[in-house]
């Protein structure tokens, strides 16, 4: 799932007022430029997410018996698809 480049900038600053509240940071840089890495993370993992969300959507769709999408068998088979995929990419844990 994309988001616009409005919505991740506003998550930016979201994300870094909420942690200099709760100091569980320390600023050593200017704000806008940690915003604009904290910007670039998350464009960074939203593309990662969409290459996986490609990968089992073309995997199901591979398989000789259709499975329809949004059906229960595709969504658990779509789950189990990307749990696997974030651990094959180093997102996730086994």
């Amino acid at each position: 799932m994309m988001l616009s480049d409005d919505k991740i900038s506003h998550l930016s600053h979201v994300i870094l007022k909420g942690l200099s509240a709760k100091k569980l940071i320390e600023l050593l840089a200017e704000e806008s430029k940690i915003r604009a890495e904290i910007k670039r993370t998350i464009a960074a993992e939203l593309k990662v997410g969409e290459g996986i969300d490609a990968a089992i959507r073309n995997k199901l769709q591979s398989y000789s018996k259709k499975i329809v999408e949004g059906s229960p068998e595709w969504e658990i088979l779509y789950k189990k698809f990307y749990r696997e995929e974030e651990i094959k990419r180093g997102r996730a844990s086994g």
